[in-house]
C-alpha cells in the first residue's frame, strides 16, 4: 500500500477518534453543568500508527484486504476514571448510546490479566461520515482508573524494551505494582464520598474567586483603583483559607460596591 493509499486509510478512523472523543467530553461537561460529579476524568484517543499495524496484522497473520474487518483497535478511545466503580457508570452510559453499535466487552477489571493488567474493553462499530458517504469501522474503549492507566503505560513501555520478553524480575515486580495500584484504587473507593465532597468545595471556590476577580476588574474599569486594591487584599487574605461564605460575603461587598458607582 502506497503513502497516499494508507493516508486514505486512515482518515475515517482519524475522525472516529476525535468526533468520539468530542462526545465523551461532552458527557462530562454534562455532569458537571448540572453541578453533578462525572464519572469520567478524562478522555484520549489515537488512531494505530502503520508500523504497529503490520505488527499486529503478522502476528495474528491477517492479510492486507481483511486489515479493517479483524483489527478491532485501530482507532482508540481511552477513558479515565477517578473510582473504579466510575467504570461501571460509564460502561453503562455507553451501552445506552443510540450512535454506535456494541460487539462485545472485555472485563478485565474482574477478570485481571495475568500480568496484573486491568481495565474494561469495549469493541464498537462506529458510522463516519465521509465525503463520500458513510464508512462503517470497528473501534475499541478501554475504561479504567487513573492508577490502571499508570500501570498500562509503564507495562506497554516495558514490553517494547524487551520487545514482550520481560525478565522474570521485571514481571514479579508489575505484578506487585499491579496489585498495589488495585489496592489503592480500592481505598481510594472507600473515601469517594469525602473525596467527592472536597473536589465540589473547591470547584465552588473556585467559581466564586473567578466570580470576585471579574468584579474586581470592573471597579479598575470604573477607575475605582483604590477600591479594586482593597478588595483584592481582601481576596488574598480568604484564598487560603477562607470559607466560602466568607468569600460570598466578599463578592457581595464589590457587587454593591459597583451598583454604587453605577447608579
Amino acid at each position: 500500500m502506497t503513502v497516499q493509499n494508507w493516508k486514505g486509510f486512515f482518515m475515517p478512523y482519524e475522525q472516529a477518534v476525535e468526533e468520539l472523543k468530542v462526545k465523551l467530553r461532552s458527557i462530562r461537561k454534562e455532569f458537571r453543568k448540572k453541578n453533578e460529579y462525572s464519572p469520567i476524568e478524562f478522555v484520549t484517543g489515537r488512531v494505530k500508527e502503520v508500523s504497529s499495524l503490520l505488527e499486529k496484522a503478522n502476528k495474528f497473520g491477517i492479510p492486507m484486504d481483511r486489515l479493517e474487518y479483524e483489527i478491532e483497535d485501530i482507532a482508540g478511545i481511552r477513558i479515565m476514571c477517578q473510582f473504579v466503580d466510575d467504570i461501571d457508570t460509564v460502561v453503562e452510559i455507553i451501552r445506552g448510546r443510540k450512535d454506535m453499535q456494541i460487539l462485545y466487552e472485555k472485563d478485565y477489571v474482574r477478570g485481571v490479566k495475568e500480568s496484573g493488567y486491568r481495565s474494561y474493553h469495549i469493541i464498537i462499530k462506529y458510522p463516519v461520515n465521509m465525503a463520500e458517504g458513510e464508512k462503517v469501522i470497528l473501534a475499541e474503549f478501554q475504561i479504567r482508573t487513573l492508577s490502571m492507566n499508570f500501570w498500562a503505560t509503564i507495562e506497554h513501555s516495558l514490553n517494547y524494551k524487551y520487545k514482550k520478553q520481560l525478565p522474570s524480575h521485571v514481571r514479579e515486580k508489575l505484578k506487585k505494582a499491579a496489585d498495589a495500584a488495585f489496592e489503592l484504587d480500592e481505598l481510594m473507593l472507600d473515601i469517594k464520598d469525602e473525596i467527592k465532597d472536597a473536589q465540589k468545595l473547591f470547584e465552588v471556590k473556585s467559581d466564586i474567586i473567578s466570580n470576585i476577580m471579574n468584579n474586581i476588574l470592573i471597579l479598575h474599569s470604573l477607575g475605582k483603583f483604590a477600591e479594586a486594591s482593597r478588595f483584592e487584599l481582601s481576596l488574598n487574605k480568604l484564598i487560603e483559607d477562607g470559607e466560602v461564605h466568607e468569600l460570598n460575603n466578599l463578592l457581595e461587598l464589590i457587587k454593591k460596591e459597583i451598583r454604587k458607582y453605577r447608579e
